[in-house]
């Protein structure tokens, strides 16, 4: 998929505005700027970085409500990936979204685009902290399953769903974690990969 491919289905079938796109597209710039010295994303996914890396971080928007009130949290947001890209996607100021991110570069990266194109995230560094107030956990290149099921049980009290990008092996994954009776699972295509599967997890 290249470039315009993906831009399309951005803004047709994902609904990102031209303002978004823009935003993208400075997003896009000072990564490539920074990955010259900090190697934040693969240098051979560079050129895909569009489909790669963005698109598939937006993909999830398809199953998070923007119009409610709570929090969303990346655990181990890296580059931005997801959860940058969905906050540039929102636009409800009752919606909160929080990076987590244990790289002291990264986390200098994310203020930095945060700063330059001025939008409403906050970026930490702790994801064990005692207890986190999340609705939805997203996570792309964070732990295993059950690690984050650990955290999820562990640390957030309340209700949630979690998402997160996996890839061919993503039932194999779900087959090796003993989920309590309060967890249900579905997966769902990944609409920039056919192997790869989005695993969204209900916490009653």
């Amino acid at each position: 998929m290249n470039e315009q491919d993906a831009k399309k289905i951005l803004t047709k079938e994902l609904k990102f505005s031209k303002s978004d796109i823009s935003h993208l597209e400075t997003f896009k710039n000072m990564l490539l700027e920074y990955n010259v010295k900090y190697n934040l994303i693969s240098k051979n996914t560079e050129k895909l970085i569009w489909a790669r890396h963005i698109l598939d971080s937006a993909q999830l928007i398809r199953y998070i409500d923007f119009t409610a009130k709570g929090n969303l949290v990346d655990f181990g947001s890296g580059a931005g990936f997801p959860g940058f890209i969905l906050a540039i996607f929102n636009k409800n100021p009752e919606f909160h979204v929080k990076l987590y991110e244990k790289s002291p570069v990264k986390r200098e990266f994310l203020s930095k685009i945060k700063n330059k194109i001025n939008i409403e995230i906050e970026i930490l560094e702790n994801v064990y902290e005692k207890e986190i107030s999340a609705n939805i956990i997203v996570s792309r290149a964070f732990k295993k399953l059950d690690q984050i099921i650990k955290i999820s049980r562990e640390i957030i009290k309340k209700p949630h769903k979690i998402i997160i990008l996996k890839g061919k092996n993503a039932q194999a994954e779900i087959n090796n974690v003993s989920l309590a009776s309060n967890y249900s699972y579905k997966l769902e295509n990944s609409i920039t990969d056919i192997d790869s599967k989005i695993i969204i997890i209900s916490a009653r």
